[in-house]
């Protein structure tokens, strides 16, 4: 009896490994509480690690722990990151990048952080699958970095997703030395001129057009940008204020809580504690440099074509975590010149960037599954 009772005893079963991925868990859940980095992901994945690492409880255990079951039928299945895209749609404003369309290009060259991190993943040995999903997190983009890996490289979720997030929230820190390194003063002082307002009409036409563009073009990638713009319009439209409502709060913070319990799942010590997860941390890192560059070099081309009115800062924007992106743009525009207003113009690259990431992740599906 006393020999079954001590079987029932975690500490029993917990192992170093067990230890360590707890103490990450605690770090997670510091950085959110204590640094307000990412809170509403980083404390839910935080303690699902610490859950998951803690021996004997059957809350991960196959086919009916509670984890498992978030993990297979939430995150496996695609559902959560479609929703939370859905509830991101409705909370984005789309006025900025109509307002001036040729910031959609800043966006896209601010992919370049996806394709970089890619091709550097299959050079150290990642295979294709696994290359395709790291290189996404340099689209700055979490629901789209998960959804892309559950689809083509299940096994490295857990380490993508944390890489995702916690460097979406380490984004004040990793883009200013970048735009600094490629700017002058001159070009980061430049004022730009405020932006035309935007119809209602171009407003509700705009996700419906992009939605059915996309979807010929690209379809993989309908998923992510079709509920993108089905939340966009429901905000939009005028008349359902009542579910934009419901996709902007309730949805996506249910959403958010099943998120991050679902990828803490694969926060197991076997899976994470792992050579390979210190290098898609590393590339993570490079995804993000290379992105910002990529914005800022396109920005710097279109400040000399418009002889000096575009400050090149926006196309750093492009990294499409936002609005934390648009808003670094911002405050590194007023400490050059305090009469700088930056945030709208960086708003548009900055919301053409989520289009981007779901239009390159659909191309990596279509041609690699």
């Amino acid at each position: 009896m006393f020999d079954v009772l001590l079987n029932l005893v975690g500490f029993l079963a917990l192992t170093w490994q067990n230890v360590v991925m707890i103490c990450i868990g605690a770090c997670f859940i510091t950085l959110g509480i204590k640094f307000h980095m990412e809170p509403l992901l980083l404390v839910p994945i935080g303690f699902s690690a610490i859950i998951v690492n803690l021996p004997l409880s059957g809350i991960t255990s196959v086919p009916h722990g509670f984890l498992y079951l978030v993990y297979k039928y939430l995150i496996k299945t695609e559902v959560i990151p479609l929703l939370i895209f859905l509830g991101v749609g409705a909370m984005t404003d789309f006025e900025p990048l109509l307002a001036d369309p040729k910031t959609f290009l800043l966006g896209a060259a601010a992919q370049i952080g996806i394709y970089c991190a890619m091709l550097t993943a299959l050079v150290i040995g990642f295979n294709l699958n696994q290359a395709a999903a790291i290189g996404i997190i340099g689209g700055a983009d979490g629901p789209t970095t998960i959804y892309t890996s559950t689809k083509l490289a299940p096994d490295i979720l857990g380490a993508v997703a944390v890489a995702a997030y916690s460097y979406m929230s380490l984004v004040p820190i990793i883009q200013p030395p970048v735009i600094k390194a490629l700017t002058t003063k001159k070009e980061r002082s430049v004022v730009m001129e405020p932006l035309r307002k935007v119809s209602k009409k171009e407003k509700i036409l705009f996700p419906i057009i992009t939605t059915i563009v996309v979807g010929l073009l690209v379809p993989p990638a309908l998923p992510l940008v079709g509920m993108l713009m089905f939340g966009n319009l429901l905000r939009e439209c005028g008349v359902t204020e009542r579910l934009s409502n419901t996709a902007q709060n309730d949805l996506i913070n249910i959403a958010t809580i099943f998120l991050g319990l679902g990828v803490g799942f694969m926060m197991t010590a076997d899976k994470f504690l792992t050579l390979q997860t210190v290098e898609i941390l590393m590339l993570g890192i490079l995804a993000f440099a290379t992105a910002t560059a990529g914005g800022v070099l396109l920005g710097k081309l279109m400040y000399v074509l418009s002889h000096g009115k575009i400050n090149p800062m926006i196309g750093a924007a492009g990294v499409s975590a936002v609005p934390m992106s648009a808003r670094v743009v911002q405050k590194m525009g007023v400490k050059e010149n305090p009469e700088n207003f930056l945030l709208m113009h960086a708003m548009g690259p900055n919301v053409a960037g989520v289009i981007g990431s779901a239009v390159a992740a659909g191309v990596f599906i279509a041609y690699i599954l």
